[in-house]
């Protein structure tokens, strides 16, 4: 060979390498000669119009391999599709092949040539292609025919984790069920404990599950969506519907504009959420959460009983109904649920209009498309085994039949999104009634249920805002005024107005969250210290990831806090929404909280009684304008020393609103199945029954108060003589006129009268009697601190002895835990 010639093969073959090179990196197809190999320079196959890219890779810092398809178009690497979820390729994972072969399947192999993963085929191909097209599928067709009705195999028909636009959550004709299942965690895309269904069973209906049980349920569909999830409305990004054909039954949404790129993903811990990229921002911001409170746990109120966030306790009996067995539910135990009040007679029996209702689990449920609403309870009413009826469709005034046979399970309050029901009722029962209208709660309810949904709210006011800074909230409901909300109208009407902080602004003033700026760490997530670029020192509480009680206390926080201005109470600067992140501002308290310093053997010493009292005093006020004078009533429910910061002159401020509840009207008293809070401050009658009160917080301030002046923990108190605890402590050495023995020494020392500090240690003791009738408010706590007046004597305090709980020293039932202090229970919306 000539060397001219050698120089044209070489130069031929250079060409012909680039050519093949250029089809496995960057072409939209695959087929039996062209194979995607797991190299070094990241082989992959890009969609034609350049959305998605399908290649190997790692997530997170696991070191398996895996075959997954990604957005190509946006900064943060988001992946929608896994192949080899649950069989990864390990060693790092070189020398993995994906290949098309005969007679139409795609094979996923290893270095050693075994089998990984395979695609199924539903027919014989001549000359089967593998093809990523702009909508994020994976299909494998023959190579002359891109009909989708002739696919032989999609990656649609797999989903994983993620719902893209034009995916079917659902049954389809073939028998096959497509449903999303979460990933293990964050390194492992393995199939995770929840799934998402579509149940065909009677009428479709959403249902989440965790391994083989239920854990939540959207309710049937009605036209407008399913009727337990308000949130799914019709709006300018996607149209969505439920398609009922013959053996399919299937969800899907589509994008009104192609340019929009929002997905709907179910995370590792079973919350379905709809995120949106934002171009501006360079990150996903949440759009839409599917239920997450305590209300959508599956039949959390049994048969007839219905849930409501918005009352204490959460479960109640529908109207006309009463518990199955009353000891039970009257201490929590809601499962057995209820029963009608008078007994059927089928001859006789009608129907009553139940409103708001998210509909009962309709698996057991008969249905019919064409009759009318009166067609309907006809059919109802002549069949002695129906037990309930309403329309299919609620949409132009109804239409459709549908039917419930058994127990009326899984029913949730739902304001202003829920529907009617008509319920079967003996004769003597028939008058319309409205389901809330009988509730316990009735002043708080227009303004609480905005609540539930006001992080909702902010998430989608920060994607609308575009380059504005501020949110403004809006707490009025519709405009509307009902029975229900009139004691709360000028609260109603007033705006929230709270700085929207942006990620990068927040993650430069905490040099990117660094260790060394971590202050701390609750059930919210952690806390870093930052400085803003004018300067301004600020405290980052950071929603954690995988923390189910931090999304709670993120709303709780917004609410109570956003509205209050005291000068004993932590001040909310702003917040920050922005991808999965969810951030509070707040002021930054240099001197941290008051534990740190009470506990310190050092900094401790530098409280000397005049700065001690001071503390104490600016707790009281501050918590007695949170019972009475600010805006809400408000009961803290967490009140310990941890929560208490300190500015740079030692003034106290109250923190960490999170497990609050906000009271209206002339509300004083509630009660709850979820105790929160912390051992050693939480009341008798809150720990053994659920019954809070602003005399829970009087209690808790109490335990606060004798903690400061003693510098011992009341959680934990030992002594050698007795089992007593520090409070039952301190009341016998009271009784003895020994108080002043359990001071210590920096405040005896410090106080130019010993009978200022004796007075206080009583008005703690009055603060912890065991019966809340015992214990004064915080104004009169208030007065009693800034007035020389007598004092009440003080009766035994609860918790007299170490684990007690009332005088009787009756048990407590609790359960769960936090990192910091013993907290009974951690809120899990579901």
């Amino acid at each position: 060979m000539r060397p001219s010639d050698h120089h044209h093969f070489i130069l031929l073959l250079l060409l012909l390498l680039t050519f093949i090179q250029t089809l496995c990196n960057g072409a939209d197809v695959i087929n039996t000669t062209l194979t995607l190999r797991d190299v070094d320079n990241g082989e992959t196959l890009i969609s034609s119009d350049g959305s998605f890219e399908l290649g190997f890779f790692s997530p997170g810092d696991s070191k398996n391999r895996y075959l997954g398809i990604w957005y190509r178009k946006i900064t943060a690497f988001t992946v929608v599709w896994v192949a080899n979820r649950d069989s990864p390729l390990t060693g790092g994972g070189g020398g993995a092949v994906l290949k098309v072969v005969h007679p139409g399947m795609l094979t996923l192999v290893n270095a050693t040539n075994s089998v990984v993963w395979s695609s199924n085929r539903s027919r014989v191909a001549q000359s089967p292609v593998a093809q990523l097209l702009d909508t994020g599928n994976l299909v494998v067709r023959e190579a002359n025919d891109d009909n989708p009705d002739n696919y032989l195999w999609q990656s649609f028909d797999e989903p994983t984790d993620t719902l893209l636009p034009g995916m079917k959550l659902g049954h389809l004709a073939t028998g096959h069920e497509n449903y999303l299942s979460s990933w293990k965690s964050s390194d492992d895309p393995s199939t995770g404990s929840y799934s998402l269904h579509i149940d065909p069973t009677g009428y479709p209906q959403m249902i989440l599950k965790k391994d083989s049980g239920e854990v939540s349920r959207a309710g049937p569909w009605n036209g407008f969506g399913f009727s337990g999830f308000p949130g799914l409305k019709n709006n300018s990004v996607y149209t969505f519907d439920l398609i009922i054909r013959g053996k399919e039954v299937y969800y899907h949404y589509n994008l009104l504009d192609r340019s929009t790129i929002t997905r709907l993903v179910m995370n590792r811990s079973g919350i379905t959420q709809r995120w949106a990229w934002v171009d501006r921002s360079q990150g996903w911001v949440t759009y839409l959460t599917a239920g997450t409170d305590n209300c959508d746990t599956y039949n959390m109120c049994g048969a007839a009983g219905s849930c409501n966030l918005n009352s204490s306790p959460i479960c109640d009996c529908l109207p006309k109904f009463t518990p199955k067995f009353p000891g039970p539910w009257a201490a929590g135990g809601w499962k057995d649920g209820c029963v009608r009040r008078t007994p059927l007679d089928c001859r006789t029996d009608g129907f009553v209009k139940y409103s708001d209702l998210k509909l009962p689990d309709a698996r057991n449920s008969w249905f019919n498309t064409s009759m009318s609403l009166p067609e309907c309870k006809l059919v109802c009413l002549k069949n002695c085994n129906c037990t309930a009826y309403t329309n299919l469709d609620v949409r132009n005034g109804g239409s459709g039949c549908l039917l419930w046979f058994e127990d009326l399970l899984d029913l949730k309050q739902v304001y202003g999104g829920g529907q009617d029901i008509f319920i079967r009722l003996a004769s003597s029962e028939l008058d319309n009634i409205t389901v809330g209208d009988s509730r316990k709660s009735k002043k708080r309810t227009a303004i609480i249920a905005s609540f539930t949904s006001l992080a909702a709210a902010i998430v989608l006011m920060a994607l609308c805002l575009g380059k504005k800074r501020v949110i403004l909230m809006k707490l009025r409901k519709g405009g509307k005024e009902t029975p229900s909300s009139k004691d709360w109208r000028k609260e109603d009407d007033k705006d929230l107005e709270l700085p929207l902080v942006e990620l990068h602004k927040i993650s430069k003033a905490t040099d990117n969250f660094c260790e060394s700026n971590k202050l701390g760490e609750g059930g919210f997530g952690p806390v870093y210290k930052g400085t803003m670029e004018d300067g301004q020192e600020v405290a980052v509480k950071r929603l954690s990831k995988t923390s189910l009680q931090g999304l709670y206390e993120f709303k709780n926080e917004v609410v109570c806090i956003a509205r209050l201005q005291h000068r004993n109470l932590v001040k909310l600067l702003g917040c920050c929404i922005q991808g999965e992140e969810k951030m509070l501002i707040y002021e930054y308290m240099p001197n941290k909280s008051l534990d740190l310093i009470l506990f310190d053997e050092t900094r401790s010493k530098l409280l000397y009684w005049p700065k001690r009292f001071q503390i104490i005093t600016g707790i009281a006020r501050g918590l007695m304008y949170l019972h009475q004078d600010s805006r809400l009533r408000i009961i803290h429910r967490d009140l310990k020393l941890s929560n208490i910061l300190l500015d740079a002159d030692m003034n106290p401020k109250i923190s960490d609103f999170g497990m609050a509840r906000i009271f209206g009207g002339n509300e004083t008293e509630a009660n709850t199945n979820k105790v929160v809070g912390t051992y050693g401050y939480m009341s008798p009658e809150y720990t053994a029954h659920g019954l809070f009160s602003v005399k829970s917080d009087v209690f808790s301030f109490g335990v606060i108060v004798l903690e400061v002046l003693s510098g011992q923990r009341n959680r934990g108190f030992s002594h050698k003589d007795h089992p007593h605890s520090l409070l039952g402590h301190v009341w016998v050495l009271h009784k003895e006129d020994k108080s002043l023995e359990v001071v210590v020494e920096s405040v005896l020392k410090s106080c130019s009268s010993p009978d200022e500090v004796v007075r206080v240690i009583q008005i703690g003791l009055l603060c912890v009697q065991a019966y809340p009738e015992d214990r004064p408010t915080m104004s009169s706590v208030v007065y009693m601190l800034e007035n020389d007046v007598a004092l009440p004597p003080a009766r035994q305090p609860g918790f007299f002895m170490e684990g007690g709980a009332f005088v009787n020293d009756s048990s407590v039932s609790t359960k769960g835990s936090s990192k910091n202090e013993i907290t009974v229970t951690m809120l899990e919306p579901r």
